[in-house]
């Protein structure tokens, strides 16, 4: 776990799976055709925190939806990347953008399209039910599942590792 820690105190951008990672995978449709997300408050919360470190936060996702340009909007990330079937490349403008290194990166995905970006960055995460090559290839396993925490285990795991954790929780104890 220190090698995690390690990691994660380096990390200036933490980037982001949707479907698996920032929702629960599953996909909903309406009749009318429209596709529906679910995504989890305190994810977000535990995202905002890590914006207000310092952190720089992404989405980087292979599908598109109106949904995560919504859902990103309400965050206030900006960057966004939808549609991305090659999702090294829009890393490789991700870190291009914000210039930084690739070890300075976390990126938090839970499939076989997401390995190529785990294999670069500088802390590679996934979701328990990921399977198993990608749980082989990833830093950490979040306790938590896809849609259900795991976002904000994450950005709780880099805010202790930088020593600002306590802080920022410190402001709701009054």
């Amino acid at each position: 776990m220190q090698d995690v820690y390690n990691r994660a105190r380096n990390i200036r951008v933490a980037a982001f799976d949707v479907d698996g990672v920032l929702t629960d995978g599953t996909l909903y449709y309406t009749d009318s055709g429209q596709e529906l997300k679910a995504f989890n408050v305190l994810d977000g919360h535990g995202m905002k925190m890590l914006q207000e470190s310092g952190v720089a936060l992404a989405i980087i996702s292979s599908r598109s939806s109106r949904s995560v340009e919504e859902r990103a909007r309400n965050l206030g990330v900006e960057l966004v990347f939808q549609g991305a079937a090659d999702k090294l490349a829009a890393f490789n403008e991700l870190l291009r953008r914000c210039r930084v290194a690739a070890g300075a990166c976390a990126y938090v995905g839970d499939d076989v399209a997401d390995l190529p970006v785990m294999r670069r960055c500088g802390l590679a995460v996934t979701v328990p039910d990921a399977p198993a090559l990608v749980r082989r290839h990833a830093h950490y396993v979040t306790r938590a599942r896809g849609g259900g925490g795991a976002v904000r285990e994450v950005c709780e795991l880099i805010l202790h590792a930088q020593g600002s954790l306590e802080a920022r929780l410190a402001a709701y104890l009054g």
